[in-house]
């Protein structure tokens, strides 16, 4: 039996003794446990508004579907966008692909080169590999190596020298499920925008985290999900921009005509629900929960190098690390389990 706890408690948890030998959680980059509050927002639209969103013939779906608009507004407001420019998905590893190759199949025509970053998680590096199969030429960015105080980051004058003038996309993560990097994403939108190139970020180790604007943050495409705050497996968003400039998509998943044609599918109304309590929670939090997660980075790095010898810090230096529970570091080996990609959250 696992540990029971709130994880919105400020006390850490307390396991069953039967299950001591569990080792502790550090893993909330994977995924978090459910917020109770969550599930209390989401148990009426499993039994009572049951109707399907896109099955609008009777009153069943009307209530439905009216439910999925007010979460799609909350969740916009989360992000600072407009309602019409969140389209929900199945979590960030669809929204990376739909963006990607959404992009590729829409504008392929206008040019066939794609700028990412070595350190992108796997949803955005396969499918640029498949697209080079496909005669896209794809340019990786290195990172700033070990042993710089930006370890991880990248500099937007690599995307600038980068760019080229069949360029249609550039892809980079805003955090860093790793190693904690934030990258310059404002500057390097206002590098695209200038440059006439759409840029995707993969924000889902960000959102709920820190504040992300995505008027701020200049970017055309930005991908995220709920298990990561404290939410729902299984649902996610990606933000389209619809103005300045407008951007169309070729649909990956066809069939029924959901989300304005972008992604078919019943939507996950239980799901959708629970995404926009779980990022309301997140903002409302957000100023105080930072502070206290950085307390406890801070309190386990100095321990950690405290008590163990030939202890690194993988990434950037710790007065860098805006996500404030992002913490990897290499050693001896430890028994337990991992002490990589350390995740904090009592």
């Amino acid at each position: 039996m696992l540990p029971q706890f709130s994880p919105h408690s400020r006390q850490s948890p307390i396991p069953n003794p039967q299950s001591l030998a569990l080792p502790i959680y550090l893993d909330n980059h994977a995924t978090t446990p459910v917020d109770p509050r969550v599930v209390e927002a989401m148990l009426p639209y499993f039994t009572e508004v049951f109707g399907n969103a896109g099955s609008t013939t009777h009153p069943f779906g009307h209530a439905a579907k009216k439910t999925v608009e007010d979460s799609r507004e909350r969740i916009a407001a989360g992000i600072r966008a407009a309602v019409r420019e969140i389209v929900f998905t199945s979590g960030a590893t669809e929204s990376n692909n739909l963006a990607i190759r959404g992009v590729a199949g829409q504008f392929g025509s206008k040019g066939r080169h794609i700028i990412s970053v070595a350190t992108e998680h796997p949803s955005v590096l396969e499918p640029l590999e498949k697209l080079e199969r496909r005669g896209f030429e794809i340019t990786l960015l290195p990172v700033i190596p070990a042993g710089d105080e930006r370890a991880g980051c990248i500099d937007a004058r690599q995307v600038a020298e980068s760019i080229r003038s069949d360029t249609i996309l550039v892809s980079i993560m805003l955090a860093n499920n790793e190693i904690g990097a934030i990258q310059p994403l404002a500057e390097i939108g206002r590098l695209c925008k200038d440059r006439g190139v759409l840029l995707h970020s993969d924000a889902t180790q960000a959102v709920g985290k820190i504040a992300v604007d995505v008027e701020e943050l200049q970017v055309d495409l930005m991908s995220f999900s709920a298990h990561k705050i404290y939410g729902p497996k299984g649902v996610g968003a990606l933000y389209v921009r619809k103005s300045g400039p407008r951007v169309k998509l070729e649909s990956q998943i066809d069939g029924g005509g959901q989300e304005s044609g972008t992604r078919s599918g019943t939507l996950n109304v239980p799901g959708i629900v629970g995404f926009a309590k779980a990022l309301e929670l997140c903002s409302i939090d957000l100023p105080g929960e930072q502070f206290r997660l950085q307390t406890m980075r801070n309190r386990l790095f100095a321990g950690i190098t405290a008590e163990l010898s030939g202890v690194s810090l993988n990434g950037p230096a710790i007065a860098l690390h805006k996500v404030g529970w992002v913490e990897r570091s290499e050693g001896p080996p430890i028994s337990g389990g991992a002490a990589g990609g350390s995740s904090l959250r009592s």
